[in-house]
């Protein structure tokens, strides 16, 4: 392929991506996006695979049959429930693919770079298989705790700040010794090093980081991918990958940043550790007794009710709830009630977990809204169902000043005329925050597995 129809490609693609970005965000036009960003991956894939780039090709369809079957076999196993845990591996592969890249890169002799040039070379080469080791080894602890393999409690250790400054220089400091050495096998060792230094503070990070805190992560580990990304490009000397990780890094970046403002936190102190750990008071215990409701009383007051709000959480997610509550909704919605959605920005494990799982359950999309939309709408309604939900629609973040996620923005669900909370039990959210919705007069605790719940329910509805 000539170079100046690869470029070509390369910038369809590119216009295809942003187009897909624009798309992504919002829910009427996600599949468009989908589509959008489809269609570019499958130019630039082509346009790859027939240029000057490639020097072997059986290597080339070894790797892409490999790859390409694993991905096929996972992606038709993962439930939609399952999408947090799959994002997170996702991007310990490409953290891993900028390292393995990265090393390569550096032991390849065919280039030969000097002055000004060898040392951006060089310079490129250390940032990707920095930047690749911190997300690899982070998405790895960050898959294992949203799979429930780790604890989602922030492991601190003493002095961790310290720990982490010193990381720091000392990557700085092998940064220098790797940069313009003469000795290959010097530079080589320092490149070793820093790469395991890399590994350990993606584990450090992750670990110190709170279960709530996870959605905020899990787009702080996409952003570091496509800076991975970016940084390959740059070694590759690839155009349009440094364009797509650039695209990724900082539309990462950004939804990093909507959901620490979501959460009332600045991205220092998530990565500082979890809620309730960086000092302060302990947070209030709450005492009370929950008045529990049945599923037949449940459905009485939803027949009795005209405006109806349900909050889904990470619960619905769990016990694969959400398409009874589609069909839930359904009927209520032929009675004539008016039924809508409540979504908090950091609902479920990563960001617009819930609105995926409403959408598979094909629910419209104009009766899903955002928290700004409606939370002022919770006086005026009849009954509002939290479903699994805690530490979003918890009063302590407006009425508790020392409570650990004080200034919180949250769902003001206690505020409507019936407030239904479905949960197993009734432990913490994963701030660890006791929550005293669950003890207010107008609070009933429909307990047991949302789905199964939900589903008695309907039968009674019906």
């Amino acid at each position: 392929m000539a170079s100046g129809t690869l470029t070509a490609a390369y910038i369809a693609a590119t216009i295809l991506f942003i187009l897909s970005l624009g798309g992504l965000s919002h829910p009427e036009t996600a599949r468009r996006g989908n589509l959008y960003g489809i269609i570019g991956m499958t130019i630039a894939i082509l346009a790859t695979i027939f240029s000057a780039q490639v020097s072997s090709y059986i290597v080339l369809v070894i790797m892409m049959t490999v790859g390409g079957a694993a991905g096929m076999v996972v992606a038709s196993r993962v439930q939609m429930t399952e999408m947090p845990e799959l994002v997170a591996i996702l991007h310990s592969f490409v953290g891993l693919a900028a390292v393995l890249i990265g090393y390569a890169t550096f032991l390849d002799h065919s280039h030969h770079f000097v002055g000004v040039e060898k040392t951006i070379h060089e310079v490129e080469i250390y940032l990707g298989i920095l930047i690749g080791a911190v997300t690899f080894t982070g998405s790895v602890v960050a898959f294992g705790k949203l799979r429930g393999k780790i604890d989602g409690k922030p492991m601190l250790l003493p002095a961790r700040h310290l720990i982490n400054l010193g990381i720091a220089l000392a990557c700085i400091w092998l940064g220098a010794v790797f940069v313009g050495n003469p000795s290959t096998t010097s530079a080589m060792w320092a490149l070793i090093f820093m790469t395991l230094i890399a590994f350990a503070f993606g584990v450090h990070m992750v670990m110190a980081i709170g279960g709530a805190d996870m959605p905020v992560v899990v787009s702080m580990l996409n952003s570091y991918s496509g800076w991975a990304a970016a940084a390959t490009g740059f070694m590759l000397s690839n155009d349009l990958l440094i364009v797509t990780g650039a695209l990724v890094g900082s539309s990462g970046a950004i939804l990093s940043y909507i959901m620490c403002r979501a959460m009332n936190r600045n991205f220092v102190s998530v990565i500082a550790g979890g809620f309730g750990t960086a000092g302060g008071t302990e947070a209030v215990a709450f005492e009370g007794e929950a008045v529990p409701i049945s599923a037949d009383e449940t459905a009485d007051l939803l027949r009795e009710a005209e405006s109806i709000i349900i909050v889904p959480g990470y619960g619905m997610a769990v016990a694969h709830a959400q398409n009874i509550v589609s069909e839930l909704t359904t009927t209520l919605r032929n009675e004539g009630k008016n039924v809508r959605f409540a979504i908090h920005p950091v609902a479920g494990r990563m960001p617009g977990h819930m609105n995926v799982l409403l959408a598979e359950a094909r629910l419209p999309y104009d009766i899903v809204m955002e928290m700004d939309e409606i939370n002022d709408d919770f006086p005026s309604t009849d009954v509002t169902i939290v479903i699994g939900a805690n530490d979003i629609v918890n009063p302590s973040a407006q009425e508790e000043p020392n409570s650990p996620i004080a200034g919180m923005p949250v769902l003001e669900v206690w505020k409507a005329k019936n407030t239904i909370v479905l949960k197993r039990s009734m432990a913490t959210g994963y701030a660890g925050v006791d929550n005293p919705l669950f003890f207010r007069p107008n609070t009933q605790m429909l307990f047991g597995d949302a789905k199964e719940s939900l589903d008695a329910v309907f039968k009674s509805l019906s």
